[in-house]
């Protein structure tokens, strides 16, 4: 089934989905064929890219050849296109991305490996190789050691990351010291996640789940526990503003480039988690946890609770989850007895929480179109009731 306005390959999307695999284009290979041969017949062949990405989709190492009546993926998603521009359908500003993928799909249609053009059909292909300028995204740095913690005095640590008004941390407990936290905030760089306008000013979903990830990282730390913040802004601290100005300055990490490509940026930092995570295990780590903070994005109309997702494979994911939601509903009871917490939790296949090793859990904070569900994130003494909530939740 496509995925309309998949929202994790292109810049500035307008919709948002959760962190689900894309749809590829299939093809039923026939006698003969190789993956040069369906790469020639369907215009992918011109670069790199595709074939690499052809390999990875399929799982195929360079000696395999093709099985008759097998079906496989093209490295070429498809959106259901909006009827007004390519532009206006994946939410990007980059005229000259935009006319690579119109002239691939008016020379698909010229030679007719589509019936109709894009323009009638509504169905929009995008080749990998129309993303090719930030597909291989090199490395950067940026304030190198931003994310050190450096001691002090004792029971006090300074993390940099935090922001100025943040940065010192009062450890007041040692009873997580031995656990390990892995903080992941959707989206970021250049992507922005979920979208809303508020006072004629465009407000980011990467922006708030950056700054809630921030507040359960340092009260993670006040209780002795490592925390490893994966999506990292040298430029943004923890901020006290409403109003969070949307950036593409992220960084995995704190020192490499987030990928455009919606796979790239999902293994990037799954691979980042991964690596710590075994690291660790060898050293006798026996908890380590993974944390994915967002924001949804539905109708203006549709309010929502917190919510939370789990990989079904994982027990202690699934534990997590239903902690969490715990937690939350025990806080309105306390704090908003008027009305019900309608919260759910529910299994979700989604990439990070199966891709990632060490037990992970997935929060929706809010529904960033709905005016009720934006006073969830936007007052900052709010988003830091989140941080607390979510600290008592994961530390039940």
């Amino acid at each position: 089934m496509r995925l309309f306005l998949i929202p994790f390959v292109l810049l500035f999307l307008s919709g948002f989905v959760a962190d689900n695999d894309p749809s590829y284009q299939k093809v039923t290979a026939k006698d003969g064929d190789g993956v040069y041969s369906i790469l020639r017949r369907y215009q992918l062949l011109e670069s790199s890219v595709n074939i690499q990405k052809f390999y990875e989709l399929n799982k195929l190492d360079a000696k395999a050849n093709l099985i008759r009546g097998v079906e496989y993926k093209l490295p070429v998603i498809i959106y259901d296109y909006d009827g007004v521009s390519i532009r206006s359908t994946l939410g990007i500003e980059d005229l000259t991305m935009a006319r690579r993928i119109e002239a691939y799909n008016d020379a698909i249609a010229n030679l007719g490996i589509v019936s109709k053009s894009y323009r009638e059909s509504l169905i929009l292909w995008v080749p990998m190789h129309t993303l090719q300028v930030d597909y291989n995204d090199s490395p950067i740095t940026a304030h190198p050691k931003n994310t050190n913690t450096v001691t002090t005095r004792a029971n006090t640590v300074v993390v940099p990351l935090f922001g100025t008004d943040y940065a010192t941390v009062e450890v007041s407990s040692q009873v997580l010291k031995g656990q390990i936290y892995y903080i992941i905030s959707g989206h970021g760089g250049p992507d922005p996640g979920a979208m809303s306008r508020v006072q004629g000013t465009s407000i980011c979903e990467d922006e708030y789940a950056y700054d809630v990830s921030l507040r359960l990282a340092r009260k993670l730390m006040e209780h002795g526990a490592q925390v490893e913040v994966i999506i990292q802004d040298p430029n943004d601290g923890i901020r006290d503003a409403s109003l969070l100005l949307c950036d593409k300055t992220e960084l995995s990490m704190g020192r490499t480039r987030i990928p455009l490509n919606q796979l790239a940026r999902l293994n990037q930092r799954c691979d980042e988690v991964n690596k710590m995570y075994h690291k660790n295990k060898k050293k006798g780590v026996k908890k380590q946890t993974v944390v994915c903070i967002h924001v949804d994005s539905r109708s203006p109309q549709w309010r929502q609770d917190v919510f939370f997702y789990y990989y079904d494979q994982s027990k202690t994911g699934k534990a997590l989850a239903y902690d969490l939601q715990k937690t939350f509903k025990s806080k309105y009871e306390k704090y908003r007895p008027s009305r019900d917490y309608k919260g759910t939790v529910s299994a979700r296949n989604l990439y990070v929480l199966r891709n990632t090793d060490a037990p992970a859990v997935y929060v929706e904070l809010a529904n960033i179109k709905n005016a009720y569900d934006r006073k969830r994130i936007m007052p900052h003494t709010n988003r830091q009731a989140l941080a607390n909530w979510l600290f008592e939740g994961l530390t039940r």
